[in-house]
């Protein structure tokens, strides 16, 4: 009875190490997969603002997408997608907005950044963007996070009336630091 408990005990251990050297680097946190290094991404954004932008600013809500390639990256993070949502104080000539973007890289995993405020000067509609802010979860958590850009309208007489700029788009980066 006894050598029977001794080899159940064997094969349960010899068992348990099988499956842990199977699972290998899948059991390993997705942060041990993520760049350490600086990652750059380039691509685009389009941001609408709603109500739009006029000469006087006023409160927006801010929804968009953003689209990227990204250099260096290491497997998995050569590109993604986003969600852009906030709001704030926005007008043709001032912005003053907290916005969080939610990206989805081309290996499926996540990361949240919060952009709280920026140096974003609005040029009649023109947006000249530098917000940095932080991932708040997912891939690259902790990490800080530069985005400049340079977002555009053709509609710039709107800025003078009630409807306003209601869309914004062209390129933008994602620096993670």
């Amino acid at each position: 009875m006894r050598w029977a408990g001794m080899r159940a005990k064997a094969w349960g251990s010899a068992a348990l190490a099988v499956g842990m050297l199977a699972a290998g680097p899948l059991a390993a946190p997705a942060e041990a997969h993520e760049p350490k290094a600086a990652v750059s991404c380039v691509g685009t954004n389009t941001v609408e603002f709603s109500p739009g932008l006029g000469l006087e600013a006023r409160k927006t809500r801010i929804t968009g997408t953003g689209a990227y390639t990204c250099a260096l990256a290491g497997p998995g993070f050569t590109s993604a997608k986003s969600e852009i949502g906030g709001g704030g104080v926005n007008g043709c000539f001032a912005s003053d907005a907290t916005t969080v973007e939610k990206i989805t890289w081309s290996n499926g995993e996540k990361s949240v950044v919060v952009y709280p405020m920026g140096n974003v000067r609005q040029v009649a509609g023109q947006a000249v963007v530098l917000v940095v802010g932080s991932v708040v979860s997912g891939a690259f958590e902790g990490r800080t996070v530069a985005s400049p850009g340079l977002q555009l309208t053709l509609d710039v007489p709107s800025c003078a009336t009630h409807r306003g700029v209601a869309l914004i788009t062209g390129p933008s980066a994602l620096l993670f630091l």
